[in-house]
């Protein structure tokens, strides 16, 4: 069962206002709320799962644990951890395609 899924964001007010709408029209409310980071879930129902969107903390080497993470659970490469100029100065990423081959993206913008 999963618990929780965490997204990154450099704009947490931001994402606040995509995704609040999005979770209360699947029956979900915010259940924690701090300067760093915004949870939701199913009210009085702890058996669901957490979707928290919050700043990253350790940036780069998330992203590098991330991607060899996911190699070693199977995953093929499709552009290890680094910069990535060509979508901005600060950005640092990792791609990768999970076993079904859906392409995932390990994303950060360095402040």
């Amino acid at each position: 069962m999963i618990h929780y899924t965490m997204l990154g964001t450099n704009d947490l007010a931001r994402a606040i206002r995509f995704y609040d709408p999005l979770f209360q029209e699947m029956g979900m409310a915010v259940c924690w709320r701090d300067e760093h980071v915004t949870s939701w879930s199913v009210p009085g129902d702890s058996s669901r799962p957490l979707f928290f969107v919050g700043y990253p903390r350790d940036k780069k080497a998330a992203i590098d644990r991330l991607y060899a993470l996911a190699l070693a659970l199977g995953g093929t490469d499709e552009g290890p951890a680094g910069p990535r100029p060509e979508y901005g100065e600060t950005q640092y990423a990792a791609y990768v395609r999970d076993p079904d081959g859906n392409k995932i993206a390990f994303v950060n913008y360095q402040f």
